[in-house]
């Protein structure tokens, strides 16, 4: 059976290459789906043995017209489909391998973030500490409590101005301590 079949490519093959096109279609019928099939059982995905099978027939309709022995169209053919599938295998793992690393950078950096967040918070929280307590209270009050401005002037008893004033002052201090600390880091 093996020895008439590639006969029969033979023939196919020999005709293609003086000229007669419609030889192709016939080849194509008679080993796609063996192309498929031989895809699959190396990548185990039905979509990507297709696609495989569907550019091995690119390069083997490219390189036809220079095959030697087209008796041996049958091994030479599934050495591409092989050589595609083997390929297709390594530049999987290769991405998989890149997003594997990515994704530990990208955790070391979440980590690292973190760390010079805590760092940050913790300078703030000393700053405040350091501020007179009127402007502590209007801090803790604006940015804690989420009162308004005017809100904050009733409760502390004291004019929008102050309030503004002491604000504007406590900003200030905290901003310069987040400039060093962006200082620091670059």
């Amino acid at each position: 059976m093996r020895k008439k079949q590639q006969l029969v490519d033979k023939q196919l093959i020999i005709e293609y290459q003086s000229g007669h096109v419609k030889a192709l279609p016939v080849l194509v019928k008679r080993w796609h789906k063996t192309f498929c099939e031989k895809a699959y059982w190396i990548t185990k995905d039905a979509d990507v043995a297709k696609d495989i099978a569907q550019e091995s027939w690119t390069t083997i309709i490219t390189k036809l017209p220079h095959l030697k022995k087209a008796e041996s169209f049958g091994s030479w053919a599934l050495r591409i489909v092989y050589t595609k599938s083997l390929d297709f295998i390594n530049e999987t793992q290769r991405i998989n391998k890149n997003k594997e690393v990515f994704k530990v950078s990208e955790k070391t950096k979440l980590l690292e973030d973190q760390e010079v967040d805590l760092i940050l918070k913790q300078r703030l929280i000393h700053v405040i500490n350091e501020l007179p307590e009127t402007q502590q209270a209007v801090i803790k009050l604006f940015y804690v409590q989420e009162y308004s401005i005017k809100e904050i002037g009733d409760i502390l008893n004291v004019s929008v101005g102050t309030v503004k004033s002491r604000l504007f002052t406590a900003r200030e201090k905290l901003k310069e301590v987040l400039i060093k600390n962006k200082n620091y880091e670059n």
